[in-house]
């Protein structure tokens, strides 16, 4: 036998295994245990968020004295801790949840958008506008990812605060921006820029070129195709980027915490609200509870508005063709 033969019976043989495993992998994960072990694990993982949800409604008498799983035998329920969170506030917080609410969303509705605004931009320019530098440029936005949020924190809220002084010589002026919106809105679109760039690049760099060099042909120039192809065609991208950016900001304490603190009642967004209803002992769970589904309704909200995009972002680039 010939090596071209040997070659061309080892790539059949490798090319047979191959397929019948993934053949195999396709059957057991389409079986039947394997639906219900799927169903068993979603409703693992759904039952704490139930039983969270039963104890929103419950007195405080009942949380204190026994277990949620007792509505089942003994329902008693109520609508005052609704009333409590959102207009009186309740324990260490008055006032309500409803202001704190409204932060949240000055907070994240802008965290989300300059990031967005900026990477779409950065990516477009990395993944189709040669210049010298660009590959190390996108090397070094990607290896950013790997720095820790928690270990940039200190020196960001000095640089807010202080500025960068080599002797008498001031580098970089203090910003002054510490406690106030513009502090979240700043911190949160650093850290969320590598990623953007990341993910935003790879789906671009993705686009039809003959695509790119017709309108270049038509004579549209590099923000014509930008704005008329580019961004139409990333649409399920951006948005799947929007969805967890959103996520993150809405659901940031650390970053709220160091930037604005939690004595800042007028910048202060909702889980920092949250994180005082807590007590000293971790105790009102009539209070947290609630408090928690009021804070999920925009996330909620976001998710099933931008689903059928989030679904294609995901999808994107998994089949040629």
């Amino acid at each position: 036998m010939s090596t071209v033969d040997s070659q061309q019976t080892t790539k059949v043989d490798a090319h047979t295994v191959t397929s019948s495993t993934g053949t195999k992998v396709r059957t057991t994960l389409s079986s039947r245990l394997s639906s219900v072990l799927v169903v068993v694990l979603t409703l693992l993982w759904t039952i704490p968020t139930f039983g969270l949800f039963v104890t929103s409604f419950r007195p405080d008498t009942e949380v204190a004295s026994s277990g949620w799983w007792t509505v089942f035998t003994n329902p008693v329920f109520t609508l005052d801790n609704y009333n409590t969170v959102l207009f009186s506030g309740g324990y260490n917080v008055q006032g309500g949840l409803i202001p704190y609410f409204v932060n949240s969303l000055v907070v994240s509705i802008p965290g989300s958008l300059f990031p967005l605004a900026l990477a779409t931009m950065a990516a477009y320019a990395l993944a189709w506008i040669p210049f010298k530098g660009s590959n190390t440029i996108f090397f070094i936005v990607f290896g950013l990812q790997v720095v820790p949020l928690q270990l940039a924190l200190v020196p960001l809220l000095r640089l807010f605060n202080t500025g960068v002084h080599i002797g008498d010589v001031t580098v970089f002026p203090a910003l002054g921006i510490t406690g106030h919106f513009a502090s979240l809105w700043v911190t949160h679109t650093m850290f969320a820029m590598p990623l953007a760039i990341f993910l935003l690049h790879n789906f671009m760099a993705q686009l039809p070129r003959d695509l790119m060099e017709a309108a270049r042909v038509d004579g549209a120039n590099s923000f014509l195709i930008f704005r008329k192809i580019v961004l139409p065609l990333s649409a399920p991208s951006i948005a799947s980027f929007a969805i967890f950016q959103f996520l993150w900001v809405w659901n940031d304490l650390l970053v709220s915490l160091t930037f604005v603190g939690a004595s800042k009642e007028f910048v202060s967004p909702l889980t920092t609200r949250l994180q005082a209803l807590v007590g000293n002992f971790g105790s009102h769970w009539e209070l947290l509870a609630p408090s928690a589904f009021v804070a999920i309704v925009v996330p909620l909200i976001v998710f099933f508005a931008l689903q059928k995009y989030f679904v294609r972002g995901l999808l994107a680039g998994s089949v040629k063709g």
